[in-house]
């Protein structure tokens, strides 16, 4: 599998982790997953992101995940894998395996711990020095990291650093940081910028000239879907992402989301339990009956879009 480039478009799916409920990993719902991600029609996968409960893994749990799911996927889509870690040193240790089990690129996340535009992009160096010439997404992310990184420091890092190749987008309120980073004479090399926020302001992130969604959702067919007819179609690709739109905005909610996310695959049969590995919420018979309710609504208007 060749790296991933600035070129980088479509959706990465952000890949789940699956649990059988004693809390081991279910490898078993790993193939599957992957495959349905793939006949989705992911451009490819994020994998041990923020929402695949990386930071409940031991290492060799990273390890094994990111090998079966690369050998899984066999080459036929790029595999990003989420690498932000406490210190340089676990940092270090997953990039080179991952990258020797042939994935094409790492994530990396700010530690909460850095306040100044300095210290990001000082962050951001050493980072870039620790994994040498692999390529990196870099994850603005402030709603859960805690660390506000401006336009101008975004684009400090990516003209910097060549091994910085894109940017997961997921401020919030962040549409117009798209514009601001697409306007001419910001950046002085290409960079890749996939959005995040479970898709929910995919067609207007689009608009704003961002190249795809890194990011999950239960169905990820509607990302793939709104990507494909937001140049050709985008009354279309909206109407569709109208469909799902309720239940996106549910699964958005703090705390519960993965959760909702889990339970909706499980209903699916693409993994075979909703499990998150303590500590993690438990949905309540009252939520997951919401779901239910939200899912018939979505396919009734999916059947009347045709």
């Amino acid at each position: 599998m060749t790296n991933l480039t600035a070129d980088a478009k479509g959706v990465y799916v952000i890949a789940v982790t699956p649990f059988l409920p004693d809390g081991s990993v279910d490898m078993e719902s790993c193939d599957r997953m992957v495959d349905f991600y793939l006949e989705a029609g992911a451009t490819g996968l994020t994998v041990l992101g923020m929402m695949g409960e990386a930071q409940k893994l031991t290492g060799a749990e990273s390890r094994d995940i990111v090998a079966r799911i690369l050998a899984r996927v066999a080459g036929r889509v790029p595999v990003v894998v989420g690498v932000s870690s406490p210190g340089f040193a676990q940092m270090e240790t997953l990039t080179a395996e991952s990258m020797d089990l042939g994935a094409a690129g790492v994530m990396i996340a700010p530690p909460g711990a850095l306040r100044t535009d300095d210290q990001i992009v000082g962050y951001y160096h050493q980072a870039a020095g620790v994994i040498g010439a692999v390529p990196f997404v870099l994850q603005d992310f402030p709603l859960v990291t805690g660390v506000q990184m401006s336009n101008k420091v975004i684009a400090r890092i990516a003209n910097d650093l060549e091994t910085c190749v894109c940017l997961k987008h997921e401020d919030w309120p962040g549409l117009d940081k798209i514009s601001a980073l697409r306007a001419p004479d910001v950046l002085a090399r290409p960079l890749s910028i996939l959005c995040g926020n479970g898709g929910l302001f995919l067609p207007e992130e689009m608009a704003r000239g961002a190249d795809g969604a890194m990011t999950g959702f239960a169905y990820p067919e509607m990302m793939v879907d709104v990507v494909k007819h937001c140049k050709t179609d985008p009354d279309r690709g909206q109407d569709i992402f109208d469909a799902y739109l309720p239940l996106a905005r549910f699964e958005q909610q703090p705390g519960l989301g993965l959760a909702i996310r889990k339970y909706t695959m499980a209903r699916r049969g693409i993994i075979s339990h909703d499990a998150l590995r303590k500590p993690g919420p438990a949905l309540s018979a009252a939520t997951k009956a919401e779901v239910d309710r939200l899912i018939m609504r979505q396919e009734k208007r999916l059947a009347q879009l045709g």
